[in-house]
């Protein structure tokens, strides 16, 4: 029972070691040349994944439009060598990118369910700094990171939290 107990303690760095988070921090200059703003009223989206045929959920992330249009990919692997991101937030997203990232997650095997609410701007805005703030996310816990930071956006502090995309 105590090498159980030695092993488990052992491993479990280990194992959180390898599905940390992606510390990718783009510079600030190419922060500012990527800025897009969209013609769009402001808004927040809820993108789910969602498997084929069984309905499972696979992933979530938040498409934010405010004084600029930003996606929060949380654990997200999804990039591009236009698109600069700071801690799962990605910049400069265009109509054509927000259709790149949409459609290459919706394959054969999934589906991208877009939940949108339009909000004030200041709203909008109060999530984008909720994602900036909210640092990389560890592998497996997209749902769990995108609920935290709906639930520090005004009107949205209610937002479920867990390992759930579908839940959340």
């Amino acid at each position: 029972m105590m090498q159980r107990r030695a092993f488990l303690a052992l491993a479990l760095p280990v194992a959180l070691a390898a599905c940390g988070a992606d510390n990718i921090w783009a510079s600030d200059e190419s922060l500012r040349r990527a800025a897009y703003v969209s013609n769009e009223p402001p808004s927040i989206t809820l993108l789910t994944v969602i498997g084929i045929p069984k309905g499972e959920g696979a992933h979530s992330a938040l498409m934010i439009n405010g004084s600029q249009r930003v996606i929060f990919d949380p654990a997200g692997s999804w990039n591009h060598p236009s698109i600069p991101e700071r801690h799962d937030v990605l910049y400069g997203i265009t109509p054509n990118f927000k259709n790149f990232y949409i459609d290459s997650h919706a394959r054969q095997t999934s589906w991208l369910a877009e939940d949108t609410r339009l909000v004030p701007r200041e709203v909008a805005d109060a999530a984008i700094r909720a994602a900036q703030a909210q640092g990389a996310t560890n592998k497996s816990f997209c749902a769990v990171s995108t609920g935290q930071v709906l639930g520090r956006v005004p009107g949205f502090e209610g937002a479920p939290s867990g390992f759930s995309p579908l839940k959340l």
